[in-house]
């Protein structure tokens, strides 16, 4: 699979209603590109792919909203909603928040938020300029998964994504 046949599966699957294969995710994110951590500073909304995994809908029962990526040694993992809407950091539900590292994943060194509190590893690439793919990895997962899969939009705003203040995102 090219770049372009892997781009355009991607938008597909991600608006799939039912099941995905992880298997199929995999092939994409193969053929993706590999993302440093200072590229992807900002605000970002995310979704997951439904592939069976025990946490699929656990995040958004939780009301996740997505990621903010403030610097490297910054990252708030779980921007959520509350009952009034409005977005904070949950830290209970992450055990603290994150920060952002070059790691190695299936032979390729890319982009990769590590919880503070938890041996949790959310590796990334690069789908396009405002989409990223995620694979959540952690200790104990074999090589093979599974893994759960979800993706990050960027939102718009400041040059890095975050919104203004007062914006809705």
């Amino acid at each position: 699979m090219d770049l372009i046949e892997a781009r355009a599966r991607f938008q597909e699957l991600r608006e799939q209603d039912g099941p995905v294969s992880a298997t199929e995710l995999d092939r994409i994110w193969a053929a993706l590109d590999t993302v440093r951590p200072e590229d992807i500073l900002g605000e970002w909304k995310g979704g997951e792919f439904a592939t069976g995994h025990p946490l699929n809908g656990m995040l958004e029962k939780a009301g996740w909203y997505g990621k903010t990526f403030t610097s490297v040694h910054d990252v708030k993992p779980l921007m959520c909603r509350d009952e009034k809407g409005e977005l904070y950091s949950n830290r209970e539900l992450g055990k603290g928040e994150a920060s952002l590292w070059t790691v190695e994943f299936r032979g390729e060194t890319t982009a990769t938020m590590v919880y503070d509190g938890q041996p949790v590893f959310d590796h990334f690439k690069r789908v396009d300029d405002t989409t990223l793919m995620g694979i959540m990895n952690s200790k104990g997962v074999p090589a093979e998964g599974p893994f759960y899969y979800f993706f990050l939009e960027r939102v718009s705003g400041d040059p890095h994504g975050s919104p203004r203040a007062g914006e809705d995102s």
